[in-house]
């Protein structure tokens, strides 16, 4: 009895581990983490096609992780995709006012993230200023629709 007791207690512990590793590579993956919050500053870049991109989705540069989507909102303006970024504060005051934002994707499972490629201004952008240069997400959809109509009229 004292046997069994103690294998379905082992059993227990090893499905718990199971559970937690694989709750650990769903957020992993999923680009989440439990990290709090860092001094980050905020900028904004219009797009006229955001594709997938969500809120908590990737800022990078080089590869490298330098922020998060805040949010996305429709600009009434200009029915644009007004995409609110959170950058790290480091970077405040280095990026140039002719940074370049494009909505990229990476991955097998088509995680959409922005890349920011800095240009050569001497001037800079500081905490709620707009990225002018951006570039929407490439959608598959509209590739293989220009794809085929050029088929058809070939």
């Amino acid at each position: 009895m004292k046997r069994s007791k103690t294998m379905e207690l082992g059993v227990g512990l090893f499905m718990l581990a199971g559970i937690l590793g694989l709750l650990f590579l769903g957020l992993r993956v999923s680009g989440l983490a439990f990290s709090p919050p860092g001094d980050t500053f905020r900028l904004e870049a219009n797009f006229a096609n955001i594709g997938s991109l969500k809120p908590r989705a990737r800022v990078t540069m080089s590869g490298v992780t330098v922020g998060r989507v805040s949010s996305i909102e429709l600009d009434t303006d200009w029915y644009d995709a007004r995409v609110i970024l959170e950058i790290d504060r480091a970077l405040e005051d280095r990026l140039s006012r002719d940074t370049t934002a494009a909505i990229l994707t990476a991955g097998l499972l088509g995680e959409q993230y922005v890349g920011l490629t800095v240009g050569g201004d001497p001037e800079t952008l500081g905490d709620g200023d707009t990225i002018r240069d951006t570039q929407s997400a490439v959608v598959l959809e509209e590739l293989i629709q220009q794809f085929v109509s050029n088929m058809i009229s070939d």
